[in-house]
């Protein structure tokens, strides 16, 4: 007798059809999630740091570090060559204007001064000799003007009588003659010794011009000798410190080669190092401010020097004002270099978001502090501490600031305890 057979309900190959259909529906059900709804994220809330946009002052600067050095430096280099003979003072010295340092001999230019001060003597002995032979030329020649003056006096008057007789009759031709003749010799001679006297003072007064000039030249060279063999003394042009003096007694220098140099004491400057990106905002007249526990000190930019090193370039700063007690040459300073005045705007603080955001958008806490969610935000200006917000934001409004690394492509994180 046949048994009838009772067919499965459920067998494997169903199963797996049912299986296969739910992973396929569970699947499309997820993208359909993914691309529609938002994805979440459980973010830990000590993990992360939530910070509040608030209202204040706003002030774009960047933080340099400055060195302290003399406001004025003034290097020694040997101006003649020589061997060091003396060191009046050590390294380190505080000096007024004036003061010693160190003395060189140079025996070619010390000669050479004896030289000049010996033929400097010998011209104006010369010119003393000269000039006495020229005054007494002029008193030869103005006692021949003398006599011609009285020889002519005479003279003129004996023909002016005897030109009066000659017409009364009372004398002859040949006496009247005579005394015309006298009379017109002594006129040539006084002409002729007026000019020679004239001719004399034009050529006293050339020589003595000449001879003037070529001892001032001749003394202005002796002055030269005598400076170089004084720079043979190394004196400090101004009140200072002394610093890196190199010379030793005994020691040979050349002309140019370094001794010392002089820290001035009327303050300092500070410089620093400006990243180049910022070479064409950085201007004399910026304002600087190093801030201390006590209080804040106010700089100013003077100098801006062109040339880039290493990506960098050097800027002089000068305190306004008050100078922070106790500065040092060669210590650093952290500076703050201001691009603006201080203004009010929304301030939103610094963190690693803007790494993975650009400043574009960031996780805004819900009101009940519970989730955060994206939102678009505009961020403006920036300094080491804030950044300026212009959009997207409004003040009390708590945003995350942490790092975002993490959260990829999530639109809401849970906070969780």
């Amino acid at each position: 007798m046949d048994r009838k057979i009772e067919k499965k309900t459920w067998n494997s190959k169903r199963i797996m059809i049912i299986a296969g259909i739910t992973v396929f529906v569970v699947f499309v059900a997820y993208i359909i999630y993914s691309t529609t709804g938002k994805s979440k994220y459980n973010a830990p809330i000590d993990r992360i740091t939530i910070s509040e946009v608030k209202k204040g002052p706003f002030q774009e600067f960047i933080p340099v570090n400055g060195q302290v050095y003399p406001r004025v430096t003034i290097y020694l280099d040997a101006v003649q060559g020589g061997r060091v003979e003396q060191r009046y003072v050590e390294d380190g010295a505080k000096l007024k204007a004036g003061d010693p340092i160190l003395r060189l001999s140079n025996t070619d230019v010390e000669l050479s001064l004896a030289n000049s001060e010996n033929t400097v003597y010998n011209v104006q002995t010369q010119m003393q000799i000269s000039q006495n032979q020229a005054e007494q030329n002029t008193v030869n020649r103005l006692q021949t003007m003398a006599d011609a003056e009285s020889a002519f006096k005479d003279a003129d008057r004996v023909y002016n009588l005897d030109k009066k007789l000659y017409a009364q009759k009372a004398i002859g031709l040949q006496e009247y003659q005579i005394a015309e003749n006298a009379y017109n010799y002594a006129l040539q001679k006084k002409k002729l010794a007026s000019k020679i006297l004239q001719q004399d003072s034009v050529l006293t007064k050339e020589q003595s011009r000449q001879a003037k000039e070529q001892y001032e030249q001749m003394n202005k060279s002796l002055q030269l000798v005598r400076k170089e063999v004084s720079d043979l003394i190394l004196k400090a042009p101004i009140d200072g410190q002394l610093t890196s003096l190199d010379a030793e007694i005994g020691q040979n220098k050349n002309r140019g080669d370094h001794l010392a140099q002089i820290d001035g004491f009327d303050g300092v400057k500070i410089r620093a190092l400006v990243d180049d990106h910022y070479i064409n905002r950085v201007i004399t007249g910026l304002t600087a401010y190093y801030p201390t526990d006590d209080k804040t000190y106010k700089l100013t930019v003077k100098k801006v020097f062109v040339q880039i090193t290493n990506g960098q370039f050097p800027v002089d700063m000068e305190f306004v004002g008050e100078i922070p007690p106790g500065l040092r040459k060669g210590q650093t300073l952290q500076i703050r270099l201001a691009f603006s005045d201080e203004v009010p705007a929304l301030l939103l603080p610094k963190g690693g978001f803007y790494q993975q955001t650009g400043g574009n958008w960031i996780f805004k806490v819900s009101d009940d502090g519970k989730t955060a969610y994206r939102v678009p935000i505009q961020l403006n200006r920036y300094n080491t501490d804030v950044y300026e917000v212009t959009g997207g934001l409004k003040p009390g409004d708590k945003v995350i600031t942490s790092s975002y690394e993490n959260y990829g492509d999530i639109q809401e994180l849970v906070l969780t305890k």
